[in-house]
């Protein structure tokens, strides 16, 4: 028997059973990380409120913080027009969502230099990684 809240039958995920999840800071908007969640990660993150994630390199549950104390406290759901995204508007605990320790994973902007272009790094390093995950 199937225990799935009625809300996930809403959702659709891809042939592999995920959908792309994108975590925004909740006061001020900036895009924090885009992960992947199932099923059992987007009950456990309704249920909680806190994000799960599914990791694809780990074929696991990755609740966001497990190792590094930088866990997500979820406000608000929601689903795109298509079904096929999520997005979790978050609080980040200790201000560091990338496993670089930067605030965000999307630290890169595209620029031209010389009349070429190139990613250039726009945001710091909070915390040297190497100090977060042991």
């Amino acid at each position: 028997m199937n225990n799935d809240p009625a809300w996930l039958a809403d959702v659709v995920f891809d042939d592999q059973g995920l959908i792309p999840a994108i975590a925004q800071d909740a006061d001020t908007g900036q895009v924090l990380m885009v992960a992947w969640m199932n099923r059992e990660s987007l009950a456990e993150t309704a249920a909680s409120g806190r994000a799960v994630y599914w990791s694809r390199s780990r074929q696991r549950l990755w609740r966001k913080g497990e190792e590094s104390g930088h866990t997500q406290q979820v406000h608000e759901l929601r689903l795109d027009c298509d079904g096929d995204v999520v997005l979790l508007k978050v609080v980040q605990q200790g201000g560091i969502a990338c496993h670089t320790g930067r605030a965000s994973c999307f630290f890169r902007r595209l620029d031209e230099q010389d009349g070429q272009q190139r990613w250039h790094t726009t945001d710091p390093v909070l915390k040297d990684p190497e100090l977060i995950y042991k």
